[in-house]
């Protein structure tokens, strides 16, 4: 299936947030910091816009991190002074939440104001919600109930940006490809399977119109070794279009990953490492890609970094200018790949 609507390139999370958006949040100034956080978004889209992406985001610079377009406009989950084991401050869910509005819908449609470029947005997938927040005793009676109940919010949302132009919505799920690995890795409260189940739940859309892309990013490093078998049937059971699978560091296991996916399904490579400053060899990238294409028609696939350059507002894992070089190179490698076509 050939991307008629040529997504090759974005930055596939979050974006470096500015100094002055991150000290109008300190300051807690409510309009302030709306206006810090429009302007930010402003000067993100002529970013994109220069790099010549072929979808344009909000960066994420309204929230605090990756979590936030559903753990910032929901009630039922509360934030704690805690950190997990994942680095992130812990919520925890104390009912079955209920959605406040709109997640992100209002940002998509300022972002398509902005500019003419499509824009995608991200949200983080209910399964990994669940299995990060639920505690037993404290709430919903299993991590699964309230996964389908967050699953519920993120498929009105994803329903709703569809319904207002949006072509190309990203769920994101860190735990999914630990859970790939020969000896697989926790996946938090959930199971494997009801992981699956919960993400199916939001992606499954009962009509797609014309270009509509669902996308899911089920980690940002591959595991040692892949199980074959797992890997499939996650391609299976959560009916995405495309598939944003690390692809920084030439490993076996990154092109099994490739190689397990279903014909008919998009992927997008994160050819560069988002977390060092050291740019990549064009020729080795493009050699990774090549072995790929044995495996995978590249006219499906697209090109972005490995993973977010911020996902925690506070804690970025490059320079802004680092963060512009990765991707300026990332659009020199879809040149590579693809000439002046996307």
């Amino acid at each position: 299936m050939a991307d008629t609507f040529n997504y090759r390139i974005d930055h596939h999370g979050s974006l470096v947030r500015p100094a002055e958006l991150l000290a109008a949040r300190t300051a807690g100034d409510p309009e302030e910091q709306a206006a810090a956080e429009l302007k930010a978004v402003q000067e993100a889209v002529v970013l994109q816009r220069g790099l010549r992406s072929t979808v344009v985001t909000d960066g994420d610079f309204p929230r605090d991190d990756f979590r936030g377009a559903v753990l910032e406009n929901v009630s039922g989950l509360r934030r704690t002074d805690a950190v997990g084991p994942d680095g992130l401050v812990r919520w925890v869910a104390e009912a079955l939440p209920k959605a406040n509005g709109p997640l992100v819908a209002d940002w998509a449609g300022k972002l398509a104001e902005l500019t003419v470029i499509a824009p995608k947005v991200a949200l983080p997938s209910p399964a990994y919600l669940a299995a990060t927040t639920f505690e037993a005793g404290l709430g919903p009676s299993s991590a699964r109930e309230l996964g389908e109940a967050l699953a519920e919010i993120v498929h009105a949302e994803i329903e709703l940006l569809v319904s207002r132009g949006v072509r190309l919505i990203q769920l994101d799920n860190p735990l999914l490809l630990g859970q790939l690995a020969t000896d697989p890795a926790s996946g938090g409260a959930l199971s494997f399977a009801d992981a699956l189940a919960v993400d199916a739940l939001a992606t499954r859309l009962d009509e797609r119109p014309e270009g509509v892309r669902i996308g899911v990013s089920p980690g940002w490093e591959a595991p040692g070794a892949v199980d074959r078998a797992r890997a499939e049937r996650l391609y299976a059971e959560v009916p995405a279009d495309r598939w944003i699978l690390p692809f920084d560091q030439g490993t076996d296991a990154e092109l099994e990953l490739v190689k397990a996916l279903p014909e008919d399904l998009d992927v997008c490579l994160g050819v560069v490492d988002a977390t060092t400053p050291e740019l990549e060899d064009i020729d080795t990238v493009m050699a990774r890609i090549d072995a790929a294409g044995e495996f995978k028609d590249i006219e499906d696939a697209a090109v972005s970094p490995s993973r977010g350059f911020a996902d925690v507002a506070t804690r970025p894992l490059l320079s802004a200018e680092d963060q512009r070089r990765k991707l300026v190179l990332v659009e020199t490698i879809a040149r590579y790949c693809w000439g002046n076509e996307f």
